[in-house]
């Protein structure tokens, strides 16, 4: 069994020598009334763990105690009802709010029979009402406060986990970005850089043009790379993510990597949010990728699908497929993109087909 606190112990010990000592000083009492101050005040050690108990002791003892007082040989020079007092402040404090309402009519009850019986006089009514209703005034306030720690201390908690989810999206949001920008750029550059040798000699321009896509993409990836590294370190704000807008760019990369791309837009384009913007130029970025790196297609037909509450974007390659698909990090990376916008992804792994479905209205 767990022991009480010390403090517990302490006030119980303390009231019970307050109670007890006007026993035996300056008259001695009979021993029933002895047993009496003892049970008003000793319950106190258990009043947090068997609080209705503790407090119907108490109680109960001390309007024992107000009932019998005036008919003793030598009546108390004190009787305070400290064990009461000190039950009611914890009673308000820690009680459910259902016992509080039936704990209030008992304790009301026993208050006044302990001073309507013995007859007391308007002081004593007005000095033992006003400190049972100090003491329930005290446990409400100390048990508001706690309340209040409490709802401060859980919006701390749910402020440091949203500060850490928050934190978690923007590392992941950047682990997508990195990826789909070297796996894109690298890519391309492996592409144009194999290709290039192989013409430099009987078709120098197109060599050049090989030679001079390398040159661009990776520019384009370094000044990527660098806002996302800046962003990172805090010094470069939140860096500028390309959209929709930036695709034809994409395009005009795989076609000088030897794609025939073919883009089909149905419908009238609309604004969509950024998370959509960002996701449908990813998805794009991916699938071309993808393409270049692993399907051995020639042709790529990227359709863009306007509507008034989505936009879909399929990208469609005749290249050999993935009968056995196993999904990298590219592909898990659409899906969370996709997923985080609220839509759907659907690939089909004959020819190769990435449909993505994005909510924008």
């Amino acid at each position: 069994m767990k022991l009480p606190p010390r403090i517990d112990v302490a006030i119980a010990a303390v009231v019970t020598v307050a109670m007890v000592m006007p026993t035996f000083v300056p008259h001695r009492q009979p021993w029933w009334v002895v047993v009496l101050a003892v049970l008003s005040s000793a319950p106190l050690v258990w009043r947090r763990r068997f609080l209705i108990t503790s407090g119907l002791v108490t109680g109960g003892a001390v309007t024992v105690l107000a009932l019998v007082h005036h008919g003793l040989a030598h009546e108390l020079p004190v009787l305070m009802p400290y064990g009461p007092l000190i039950c009611t402040y914890t009673f308000a404090d820690l009680a459910p709010a259902a016992w509080r309402a039936i704990g209030g009519v008992v304790l009301a009850a026993g208050v006044i029979v302990s001073l309507v019986l013995p007859h007391e006089n308007v002081d004593t009514y007005g000095y033992v009402i006003t400190s049972y209703v100090a003491a329930y005034a005290l446990g409400v306030g100390t048990r508001a406060r706690r309340a209040q720690r409490e709802a401060v201390d859980e919006r701390a908690r749910r402020l440091a986990e949203e500060r850490a989810t928050a934190v978690a999206e923007e590392r992941t949001r950047i682990a997508r970005d990195m990826h789909d920008i070297v796996t894109h750029s690298v890519g391309l550059m492996v592409v144009q850089a194999e290709a290039g040798p192989l013409v430099v000699r009987s078709d120098p321009a197109r060599a050049e043009a090989a030679f001079e896509a390398i040159a661009d993409t990776g520019r384009e990836a370094i000044g990527q790379l660098r806002q996302i590294l800046g962003t990172l370190r805090g010094t470069g704000g939140r860096e500028a993510r390309p959209g929709l807008g930036a695709a034809s760019d994409l395009v005009d990369r795989a076609r000088q990597a030897g794609l025939d791309v073919s883009v089909e837009e149905r419908g009238e384009r609309r604004a969509v949010p950024a998370s959509v913007d960002i996701a449908a130029y990813r998805i794009i970025q991916e699938c071309l990728t993808n393409t270049l790196r692993h399907a051995a297609a020639r042709t790529v037909r990227v359709l863009l699908v306007w509507s008034s509450r989505s936009l879909t974007v399929e990208v469609a390659d005749d290249g050999r497929g993935a009968p056995g698909l196993r999904e990298g990090h590219g592909i898990v990376g659409m899906r969370e993109r996709v997923g985080a916008c609220g839509g759907t992804l659907d690939i089909d792994p004959r020819g190769f087909t990435v449909t993505a479905t994005l909510p924008i209205g």
